[in-house]
């Protein structure tokens, strides 16, 4: 089957699909870091931040580098941020829907 760019999309949206890999490339937005310091920063277990990390390098999300005992992470792509803050765009239009419906109501 050719390459189908909705497919595509598809998939990345699936990616997409979990809080904490959304969490982690919101980190990573200011530049490279390591796993300790993403799941202090998430105040989530650096084993969990592994697997997520994991499959977001599967899907060429990000990339990872080693320095000695450490792996450090960074975006693959800096176009993932205008996604993400598109998707916060289209949020933040349904809280204003959300509160002027609410405001016709008192």
């Amino acid at each position: 089957m050719p390459f189908q760019p909705s497919y595509f999309k598809a998939d990345f949206f699936k990616v997409l699909s979990n809080p904490t890999r959304i969490q982690i490339l919101d980190t990573l937005r200011s530049g490279e870091r390591s796993v300790n310091y993403i799941a202090e920063w998430l105040e989530v277990e650096a084993t969990s931040v592994s697997q997520q990390l994991a499959l977001l390098r599967r899907s060429n999300l990000v990339k990872s580098r080693k320095q000695g005992n450490q792996v450090f992470y960074s975006v693959h792509d800096r176009a993932i941020f205008k996604v993400l803050d598109a998707a916060l765009e289209v949020f933040n239009n349904h809280l204003v829907d959300v509160r002027d419906t609410l405001e016709k109501l008192e």
